[in-house]
């Protein structure tokens, strides 16, 4: 199902504080911070020029970020980014004196980080970052996880030293139960979706996203003329949507926003012209996208960038994986997780109706970009959806 972004606001400027948030100094300071903790090396863009050929385009290119900084997911940017960036803050004060980025990892500054406590709810890779976040800089953090977090994902971010709190419910229940738990612990909550009164820290996460577009316009040949992206609460989305859009200006590409169908409450927001709420259906494969209300920061910044939103069917996120995982000529194999290849999923089902694609301009001359946001961080389902292990993917037994 896709519709046509007809809100007010399309096409408009973003808000000035999402302009300083997803702007170019904004993705130079991630970069700086990156090359701190020696985490600077770009992932790969993948030309795709079989699938190209099959689906009648110009070409695709795919930004692999299951390679990144060792968590398997382009959350590895934004989590662990905003903690440094709020120790930062925090050392300032204590200090009473400015406190320069490349002084994040300095001793007199980690002294500062030991007596702090961040706390998140996540799906799984969000955790992971904060994790590995805080254990580099010596703080403690504590992970609240839902039901249908996997024992594999739940011991992926224990193994960083993180204190794990399991919730009845789903993500929207974790969400209140870190931020409850938190105040009354005096916690800082360090969450990847936005409310009402909440958005400095999910904006710093947004910013941390920022790094992969960046790199990806270095590495790409020419610029994309759309982009389809997954959503969950939409911080990956309005990231890599706001900051090609200040990056491109008029010359911006087509953003597509993809979502689950049984999780689909950007799309609901777009249908109703404000954040709504959906309703908890069936849970969905697509685990990392199950969210069912979203980012206030996030809609405002998709309601003027993002051009469509769409939603897409259980199939179709775990045919992709195994189109991938088996690829045609020319191209290389990718593994990607249950949410990962999402927004590809979205353009080729775009493609299986001739209408709809001529009327968003994806033909014979578009270039695509998607991004793979995270590879098999479950590596059990993805043995299971795929038929195969990730290792065995990326190196197949010799003839």
């Amino acid at each position: 199902m896709y519709l046509t972004n007809t809100l007010p606001a399309h096409g408009q400027p973003l808000d000035p504080r999402d302009s300083e948030m997803l702007g170019r100094d904004g993705a130079d300071a991630v970069l700086r911070v990156l090359a701190l903790r020696g985490g600077d090396a770009a992932t790969p863009l993948l030309a795709l020029p079989g699938l190209a050929r099959e689906l009648g385009l110009a070409s695709v290119h795919l930004k692999d970020e299951g390679q990144r900084l060792g968590l398997g997911s382009f959350k590895a940017l934004g989590g662990a980014y905003a903690l440094m960036r709020l120790v930062q803050r925090e050392a300032a004060l204590r200090l009473g004196r400015p406190v320069a980025l490349d002084e994040i990892l300095s001793p007199e500054v980690r002294a500062v980080a030991a007596g702090m406590t961040f706390a998140c709810a996540t799906d799984g890779n969000h955790g992971r970052s904060v994790a590995q976040g805080a254990q580099l800089m010596g703080a403690r953090a504590v992970i609240f996880v839902h039901a249908g977090v996997s024992p594999d994902r739940t011991h992926a971010i224990a193994r960083y030293g993180a204190q794990m709190a399991r919730v009845a419910g789903n993500y929207d229940d974790s969400v209140a139960e870190a931020a409850r738990v938190a105040a009354a612990e005096g916690w800082t909550v360090l969450s990847d979706t936005s409310w009402p009164g909440y958005e400095e820290i999910p904006g710093l996460v947004m910013q941390g996203y920022t790094a992969m577009v960046a790199e990806a316009m270095a590495q790409l040949p020419e610029p994309p003329t759309h982009v389809f992206l997954q959503a969950g609460v939409g911080g990956f989305a309005a990231a890599v949507a706001g900051h090609l859009a200040l990056r491109m200006g008029k010359d911006r590409p087509h953003v597509t926003v993809v979502e689950p169908a049984r999780a689909a409450c950007l799309w609901a927001s777009a249908q109703a012209g404000h954040v709504v709420k959906v309703a908890e259906d069936q849970p969905t494969v697509m685990a990392m996208l199950e969210c069912y209300e979203p980012s206030l920061i996030a809609f405002r910044v998709l309601e003027r960038v993002a051009d469509g939103f769409m939603t897409l069917e259980e199939e179709e996120a775990t045919a992709i994986m195994r189109r991938l995982a088996a690829p045609g000529a020319g191209d290389p194999p990718v593994v990607a997780g249950e949410s990962g290849a999402v927004g590809l999923a979205g353009a080729v089902a775009v493609l299986r109706d001739a209408d709809l694609a001529a009327r968003i301009g994806l033909g014979p001359k578009a270039r695509l970009l998607v991004i793979n946001t995270e590879g098999a961080t479950d590596p059990a389902l993805y043995a299971r959806i795929v038929g195969q292990a990730p290792e065995a993917v990326l190196n197949p037994t010799p003839v």
